[in-house]
């Protein structure tokens, strides 16, 4: 153990690679669980997000965790589908978190609340609910990815509500980890304030390289982890699940000895432990300890542990631990840091609350004794108890049985950002209130103030409402919900789908705000919008396996739109007498065009009652009718059949559409100028036949416009791939309006771009912005279809 250097910031100790040992640790070695962790006061709990990408060991670091705290006998394995926090049947088809899940612990008395957030970025809004819930972010980072754009975007997430971060570098155990190298891509990703808190002892290199041990540079004790880290390395199952990532299914492995660091690990890490210390104490803004610091005295650890507590909930300080969830190194150093380094919940600023009627609340505390104020963090079905909600209790403290005031937000509706009108809210009894764990849920009496928990049986719950005393109602602002933003059109699979699909489809909107349904009005399609292709997978899954609803899945129809490029004149002749009473309408109208919006504009010169002023208002309602319906001629064919819409009539799918489909028709001024009327055969209905007719007449000689609508749509992405962004919108026929940095290293692209070129750009700006891009569209208006683009629509087939 002589020859041991440290690499590159020093970050890693290293040495000579030792010998291998070839058994495998016992698995199981984890304690059964225990009591159901519970807490009396705020004080006594923390509620840490684990944050990160897909693949970074989130949820292999809680189960390994849980393990360690004695909470599960057995840690599960993410490829094998038995970890706690993936339990739902979505989550172990497709392998990867979908759900905010909540995972509760103790830990010398304080209870825990891990929260394990999905990483892939179709699942962000289960993300922002994990850090409304949450009162400090745990990164974790992978030794073998690192720090790519995505957890760059994550990371600002948190930065722009104000959350305490960490980070947990996991997966250091494999032979290409670089514990080093990603300290220093977090430094340069996140900020000056990330310091390595735990450095890992490396033995060897390679094939041959064994994580021995961590010393915590703030207490300066070292753990030693050289008689229990061969379980990993030793084993075939262990390594594989190092390397994938996951956990291997064992129990929390024998304790590590706790011992003097050895001298060549404090002189290759001495540096850090000196910046470490300087930072914590001008963060914590402690003068007396600085002053001894300065002076050379001896430092107290409890006192930096205190200092670091206080750098921490600041936001400025970042701690950095080693971890291997592989062979248990670091796990139960980081369960020992989470109470003493994170803030508790009255050490975090209260979310806005205000009255039903929008007047601010001010005032209020994480105080068991205050005024209740909870939120809906997240809410599902369960086919024995119906809605279970997630809720954090901010104020006050929840108990079951209880009638609580349950106040709703307006969700997003369609592309303009309307929303619907805020549920005004009622009063329901609350269920029995539960703590989760997997599957099973634990009952508890209560929830205090900072707590979580699930509560049963309000069936009026939806994601982001509020509950509060009916005596005293209030609501709590929303957290930002994002904007879903692929569209799928839907069709049930069969009849006896069909009947249910509408019920279906409206529960899972309101489990998960992240998704939004429609009937479009145009196009008389049922869309379904989802943040990404992996976040509808998961939604169709569940419509089949929870509702028991199949469904097809189809091309979204963009709404086209038709008006007259020039001037026209029609005759519509209604003539029918074949004996009996019969109709008789006719009526000559020009037409002409107007600006974009302007609608209809109706004239009327008739002179010398040659139409009926009766029947003057029967021939607006016959054009009108005529325009909604579309003239069927594919701007600028024919086609003479009768006044009724075909199917899929008025759109045009997002890769094309044929002439002769039927368009709405737009922005015309139609005059009324002759016409003839019989005394006995004229009636409303003959004139309005005869007002649509001339419509189609006039349309039938003239030259009309296809019309596309146009979306403005805000880019943001990193500098690095603005060029490639702009490129791409260009090549989308977009035209750019403005380009403004951002901060921090982004910038924001405004432009305007036809909603026929952007139907899939939410998958498609993620693979040109390697994550790091995000966008919002909103309809402005719909604007001639360039010739070349009608063209290719027109060579594709017809539409529907």
């Amino acid at each position: 153990m002589a020859d041991r250097n440290v690499n590159g910031a020093g970050a890693a100790a290293t040495g000579r690679a030792g010998n291998r040992t070839g058994g495998r640790a016992a698995a199981g070695s984890g304690a059964a669980p225990g009591a159901v962790p519970g807490a009396d006061r705020p004080q006594d709990i923390r509620n840490v997000a684990l944050v990160g990408p897909s693949g970074a060991g989130k949820t292999s670091l809680v189960e390994a965790l849980l393990a360690a705290a004695g909470e599960i006998g057995r840690a599960g394995s993410v490829e094998e589908g038995t970890t706690v926090s993936d339990h739902d049947e979505v989550e172990i088809r497709q392998g990867r978190s979908v759900d905010l899940t909540v995972n509760p612990v103790m830990v010398g008395g304080v209870k825990v609340n891990l929260l394990d957030t999905p990483g892939y970025a179709d699942f962000i809004g289960a993300m922002r609910a994990g850090l409304r819930g949450a009162d400090a972010a745990l990164f974790v980072v992978s030794a073998l990815e690192g720090v790519d754009g995505r957890t760059r975007v994550l990371w600002e997430e948190c930065a722009a509500v104000g959350m305490p971060r960490a980070v947990a570098v996991t997966r250091i155990d494999h032979p290409r980890a670089d514990y080093d190298e990603v300290v220093a891509q977090c430094q340069e990703a996140f900020g000056p304030g990330v310091h390595p808190a735990y450095v890992p002892a490396v033995e060897g290199t390679g094939d041959d390289r064994r994580v021995v041990g961590v010393w915590g540079l703030v207490s300066e004790r070292y753990y030693d982890y050289s008689e229990c880290s061969d379980r990993s390395e030793g084993s075939d199952r262990s390594r594989r699940s190092e390397r994938s990532g996951h956990a291997g299914g064992g129990g929390p492995g024998p304790a590590p000895s706790a011992r003097p660091a050895p001298d060549w690990l404090r002189e290759a890490a001495g540096p850090l432990r000196e910046t470490l210390v300087e930072e914590v104490i001008t963060e914590s803004e402690d003068e007396a300890l600085m002053e001894r610091y300065m002076e050379g005295g001896e430092l107290d650890p409890d006192l930096l542990v205190d200092d670091l507590k206080k750098a921490v909930a600041a936001g400025g300080f970042h701690p950095v631990l080693a971890i291997s969830t592989a062979n248990g190194v670091g796990v139960r150093e980081l369960l020992r840091e989470l109470p003493l380094s994170c803030p508790d919940p009255t050490r975090r600023p209260f979310p806005e609350v205000s009255t039903p009627e929008g007047k601010p609340v001010a005032g209020l505390s994480c105080d068991p004794e205050g005024p209740l104020v909870a939120e809906v963090l997240s809410t599902a079905g369960d086919p024995y108890v119906g809605r279970v909600s997630l809720v954090r209790v901010f104020s006050g403290t929840l108990r079951p049985d209880t009638r609580v005031h349950l106040h709703g937000h307006g969700v997003p509706c369609g592309l303009t950002g309307r929303s619907e009108l805020d549920r005004t809210g009622n009063d329901e009894r609350t269920g029995s209130l539960s703590v989760p764990l997997g599957r099973e849920n634990r009952p508890v009496g209560q929830a205090v103030a900072g707590d979580l928990c699930l509560v049963a049986k309000l069936p009026d719950a939806r994601t982001g409402d509020t509950l509060s005393d009916p005596e005293r109602p209030l609501r709590v602002s929303p957290w930002r919900f994002p904007q879903p933003l692929l569209p799928v059109a839907l069709t049930a699979a069969s009849s006896g789908d069909e009947d249910k699909l509408s019920q279906a489809v409206a529960r899972l909107v309101a489990e998960d705000p992240s998704l939004r349904v429609e009937v479009n009005a145009e196009t008389h399609q049922m869309v379904l919008w989802s943040l990404g292709e992996a976040h509808l997978d998961a939604a169709l899954d569940r419509l089949e396996h929870r509702h028991g609803v199949r469904v097809e899945t189809g091309e979204v129809r963009v709404p086209l739109r038709e008006t007259f490029a020039v001037p026209a004149q029609g005759t519509g002749r209604n003539v029918k007498q074949s004996g009996g009473h019969g109709e008789f309408g006719v009526c000559r109208i020009r037409v002409e065009p107007l600006e974009p919006g302007a609608g209809l504009e109706f004239v009327d010169e008739i002179v010398g009652g040659v139409v009926p002023r009766q029947f003057v208002p029967s021939v607006e309602k016959g054009v009108r009718a005529q325009m909604a319906d579309g003239v069927g001629t594919g701007a600028g064919g024919r086609d003479g059949a009768g006044s009724g819409t075909a199917p899929g009539a008025g759109a045009a799918t997002g890769t094309g559409a044929g002439t002769g489909s039927r368009y709405p028709l737009v922005d015309i001024r139609v005059t009324l100028y002759d016409g003839k009327a019989h005394s006995v055969d004229s009636s409303d209905m003959a004139f309005q036949k005869a007002g649509r007719l001339a419509l189609r007449d006039a349309a039938a000689a003239a030259r009309l416009a296809l019309l596309e609508p146009v979306d403005e749509v805000s880019v943001e992405v990193d500098d690095a791939y603005l060029g490639a962004v702009l490129s791409d919108l260009s090549a989308r026929r977009g035209r750019v309006v403005g380009t403004e940095p951002a901060g921090g290293g982004r910038a924001v692209v405004r432009a305007e771009v036809p909603e026929l070129e952007i139907v899939r750009y939410a998958v498609e700006l993620r693979s040109i912005s390697h994550g790091t891009g995000v966008f919002s569209r909103e309809y402005v208006r719909h604007e001639p279809l360039p010739p070349q683009a009608a063209a290719r629509l027109a060579g594709r087939g017809r539409a529907g």
